[in-house]
């Protein structure tokens, strides 16, 4: 990719960019803008990450049997998976392109980022990722790159919400973005999945109700494929009235879960976990992540997403602090190019308008948390260049209290009861 240097809207140059709440001159403030739900969102998202990865691949028994009920991290070093790892990689992408986004943008992306560079262990990475790479270093291009068993995984979804907080009030657009970047990944129900799930974020960006959330996601995809009905049967299971919060996770998972089935990344059932946890929470941050990652299956995706969704609706105030001051630069685990980047970089960069009008003002809003660490800087010399893997803007940014070094670490290990890893 070209340089982005700078002023981080730059790449936005089409004009196609509609103007959105809290830009300068609105008299909006920054919590609550466009800014502040879009640290929220994509914080949410690598906090739902961090929290569910240890209960990835496991039965909700397993998980209870094990920890009880997960309430908060239950690894001394919780860190994100290649689900935050790949959403910083489309959101640099986003970044740089916009809405002239094209699939030779993505596929180039993909081999001079990922398929062209020594990719270390690769911890992590799901099936569709592996399928792909495959192609693309057989010679082959986009969208036969797609044309591999898992094209139907939750891989897209994973990392499509940074293009709901750049599309954000224009769910089509989202939409449309996501398709285009999951193009050289995924097929069908696996581009549904990262639809909704971009089409929702968009939604939650501008404020809007759980329910009109849910529409939002719903009216992105078609009525009759297996993402919507599955998204439907669970915000449906989610919103009955049940006697505690056990009885409602059974009746979601049952909703949509494919009994003996073994992978646990389908994009349909981990989209509509994820969206019926958000619906059981109301939207609410700390319960719409807890309810995914105790439900198991694919965790570490399905907080994700839920954490991805409640933090554009409210905003990065309503992710618990403890959380997000636990999320630092990524560690490159999976994509050893992003290692060094932290998701607050990718929404700055997303939201340039207010990251002006923030410099411009001298900095924050003074408030006791406005979603960034404590102390760092903007974002406002990220490089990217198309001949080599992006540099992190600022390698070891950590929040207070954490070291400075980011080691790198193992991702968790699957259970051993017979459940298939993929993506």
């Amino acid at each position: 990719m070209e340089l982005i240097a700078g002023n981080p809207a730059a790449p936005r140059t089409n004009g196609t960019q509609a103007p959105v709440r809290g830009a300068p001159g609105t008299g909006e403030t920054a919590r609550g803008g466009p800014g502040d739900r879009a640290r929220g969102s994509l914080l949410g998202l690598a906090v739902g990450d961090a929290l569910g990865a240890p209960a990835e691949n496991m039965r909700p028994s397993e998980i209870r049997r094990r920890w009880g009920r997960i309430e908060g991290f239950v690894s001394d070093d919780p860190a994100g998976t290649d689900d935050t790892e790949y959403a910083i990689f489309s959101g640099l992408l986003l970044a740089r392109h916009g809405s002239a986004l094209t699939v030779t943008h993505v596929e180039r992306a993909w081999r001079l980022w990922i398929a062209d560079v020594d990719e270390g262990p690769f911890r992590g990475a799901g099936f569709s990722e592996r399928g792909t790479l495959e192609n693309l270093r057989r010679g082959l291009a986009a969208p036969i790159s797609a044309q591999h068993r898992h094209a139907w995984s939750d891989g897209l979804a994973m990392r499509a919400a940074p293009f709901g907080v750049f599309a954000a009030g224009r769910p089509a657009e989202a939409a449309r973005l996501v398709a285009v970047d999951g193009r050289v990944s995924h097929e069908g129900e696996g581009i549904y999945g990262g639809q909704a799930v971009a089409a929702g974020v968009a939604a939650a960006m501008v404020g809007a109700g759980v329910t009109s959330v849910i529409a939002a996601a719903l009216s992105v995809v078609p009525m009759d494929s297996w993402t919507a009905r599955s998204l439907r049967r669970a915000v449906t299971a989610a919103q009955r009235p049940y006697p505690d919060r056990l009885t409602m996770e059974r009746a979601v998972r049952s909703a949509v879960v494919v009994g003996g089935y073994p992978w646990t990344d389908l994009a349909p059932e981990a989209v509509g976990l994820a969206f019926g946890a958000f619906a059981a929470a109301r939207g609410d941050f700390r319960t719409a992540v807890l309810t995914a990652v105790n439900m198991g299956r694919d965790a570490d995706t399905t907080a994700a997403v839920a954490g991805a969704l409640a933090g554009a609706l409210h905003g990065a105030s309503a992710i618990p602090r403890h959380w997000a001051d636990a999320i630092g630069p990524v560690r490159g685990s999976c994509l050893p190019s992003m290692r060094g980047y932290h998701v607050l970089d990718i929404a700055e960069l997303l939201t340039p308008a207010e990251a002006d009008e923030r410099a411009m003002d001298g900095g924050g809003n003074g408030s006791a948390y406005d979603g960034k660490p404590p102390g760092a800087p903007h974002s406002r010399s990220l490089q990217v260049h198309d001949s080599e893997p992006p540099a992190p803007p600022r390698p070891g940014r950590t929040p207070e209290g954490r070291g400075s070094v980011v080691p790198d670490g193992a991702a968790p290990a699957p259970v051993e009861d017979g459940t298939a890893v993929g993506r």
